[in-house]
């Protein structure tokens, strides 16, 4: 494989590696949790990679620098223990807690360093006002996957506490700080925008596909017109066929071959082709081959796939790079 065919990830993820702890350890901390993810696990799928690539890889980022007066890093949260997963404990001990003697995260932000399991089970008893401010306060992807942790009727009152959420009094804020974190907190004096119909569909966007069914059905029952809502603003797999092709093609980069064959193995031939106009000729061939060549899949393989994708435009909208908007809107 060539250095053309890396992602961006997989280059940070080299880059990360060739700099050592010290060097690492400061790039990262400027990081949010997803973006270290991401990162993480990229690094840990690195094998053997030829010294030509890493000299590659670090020419091109040099390039890239020179050409700037700066590198727009947002100083957002610091890293956690996804580390732990990406390289093992013991050799990210030394890089974690040489981040995090700095950090000033509060409780509620080492609610998105945490597994969604572990989520689930730190608020399964608590109040569901407390649940939904939480679930409102993480990343959507993460707070889909907390969800898939609670049963049908837990799970539709937070979607619906969180879909009514509109401002967090400041006060709130700070005592569910100071419950999960056991000391004050800088949240006073400051209203905390969280939830909204908004937030909900882009949960919704990123839940199971069953529970989403499920969920979508109790909306209904319970508000007709908030499930139309919820329903307008989601952003589906079928809607990346209204993507503008360079927007399709950013997406693509960021996308693994295996998973863009079990995603379009469910989609209409016509995005299909969409997703091949916008690859070199080689590499649609190799696709279509891989395509047909796939034999039956599960119904289950193929929505994970399509989500998997949908988190990357996601992403990749939240860092500016496309812009989606709902019922399929998007524009570069």
């Amino acid at each position: 494989m060539s250095d053309e065919e890396l992602t961006d990830i997989e280059k940070a993820a080299i880059l990360m590696i060739s700099l050592g702890e010290d060097d690492a350890a400061e790039v990262l901390k400027y990081l949010g949790p997803k973006q270290v993810q991401m990162i993480g696990e990229a690094m840990k799928e690195l094998d053997n990679i030829a010294q030509s690539r890493v000299e590659g890889v670090v020419s091109d980022f040099m390039e890239l620098v020179q050409d700037q007066t700066g590198i727009g890093i947002n100083n957002d949260r610091y890293i956690r223990a996804m580390l732990n997963q990406a390289l093992g404990e013991e050799k990210a001990k030394t890089l974690i807690d040489r981040i995090l003697m700095t950090t000033n995260t509060s409780g509620l932000d080492t609610m998105r360093w945490m597994e969604p399991r572990q989520i689930a089970e730190t608020i399964r008893y608590e109040h569901p006002q407390i649940q939904s401010v939480i679930i409102a306060y993480l990343e959507p992807d993460q707070a889909a996957n907390v969800l898939s942790y609670f049963d049908d009727k837990v799970r539709l009152d937070i979607i619906m506490r969180v879909s009514s959420m509109d401002r967090v009094q400041p006060q709130a804020l700070q005592e569910l700080n100071e419950m999960l974190e056991g000391q004050s907190t800088s949240s006073a004096g400051q209203f905390r925008t969280m939830g909204g119909v908004k937030h909900t569909s882009d949960i919704m966007n990123l839940i199971e596909s069953t529970i989403e069914a499920e969920l979508m059905e109790g909306i209904k029952e319970v508000d007709e017109g908030l499930a139309n809502q919820i329903q307008e603003l989601m952003f589906v797999f079928d809607n990346l066929i209204d993507v503008d092709d360079r927007a399709i093609q950013v997406i693509l980069r960021e996308v693994a071959s295996d998973v863009l064959i079990l995603a379009l193995k469910g989609a209409d031939t016509a995005l299909q082709e969409k997703i091949f106009r916008n690859m070199s000729k080689r590499a649609a061939e190799l696709l279509r081959d891989d395509l047909e060549a796939k034999g039956p899949v599960r119904v289950s393989e193929v929505e994970d796939a399509q989500k998997e994708i949908l988190s990357v435009a996601r992403r990749l909208a939240d860092d500016g790079e496309i812009m989606l908007g709902g019922g399929g809107e998007a524009m570069v």
